[in-house]
């Protein structure tokens, strides 16, 4: 089951046709621990609980990287993914969680998997790496980190100082699908070729990124490449 129907959530059920579960839809709040019994588990005897899905994919993410509102990235990205991941721990439940690449902001160039994530000067970044190092906690989860955009590229203008492996979310979906039905497991950067922000545009104007963004957030990604072809 998908959580969230924004961008990624609605991309991934469109090319997969999981169920998925969301606020509007469903008035699924992640924030309410005791809210997940009724959503994942099934109550069949009044003694045991049952599980109603083996994956939930975690697609809600507070993402307004420009916020300084301290209190809702907490709550969103941090806290509830750690309720989140345990309770996907306790009732054996596999939890595939969606980060972001801003996590190697100020990090080295082209970061694998395990360099050392630095966070970026924001909320954004630093409470999606403290989700990520909890969600990784638990070796059978799967955490995922990249940045997919609308297609078509939504504004008039492209940064053409910012790099990184991002790319148009059915591309990046697809990446996202292929690793859940490999049944990967662990850390994954999920990406394409390093390119710009204004060469994935295409024909917009060119622009320069202003400060409060990152200007590098390229990521190795043989790893991803490597389980998609089959090797190990």
């Amino acid at each position: 089951v998908v959580l969230g129907d924004g961008l990624l959530g609605s991309e991934l059920v469109k090319q997969t046709g999981w169920n998925y579960i969301s606020r509007k839809k469903d008035k699924f709040d992640i924030t309410n621990y005791s809210s997940y019994y009724r959503f994942f588990l099934e109550d069949h005897d009044s003694v045991a609980w049952w599980k109603k899905y083996d994956v939930i994919v975690n697609c809600i993410a507070n993402t307004n990287t420009y916020s300084d509102n301290k209190d809702l990235h907490w709550d969103i990205n941090y806290k509830s993914v750690i309720k989140l991941s345990d309770f996907c721990s306790k009732h054996n439940i596999k939890l595939v969680h969606v980060s972001t690449d801003y996590v190697y902001t100020n990090s080295v160039n082209n970061a694998s998997e395990n360099d050392v994530p630095i966070h970026g000067n924001n909320w954004y970044s630093y409470t999606k790496l403290l989700g990520d190092s909890y969600v990784q906690l638990n070796e059978n989860n799967l955490v995922l980190r990249g940045t997919h955009k609308q297609r078509p590229f939504p504004y008039n203008k492209a940064w053409v100082d910012q790099v990184g492996n991002f790319d148009y979310v059915d591309v990046m979906a697809g990446l996202i699908k292929q690793l859940i039905e490999k049944e990967a497991t662990g850390l994954y950067n999920v990406g394409t070729e390093l390119k710009t922000m204004f060469s994935l545009a295409g024909d917009v104007t060119p622009d320069f990124a202003p400060i409060n963004v990152p200007k590098n957030v390229s990521m190795n990604v043989n790893k991803l490449k490597n389980v998609i072809k089959g090797n190990n």
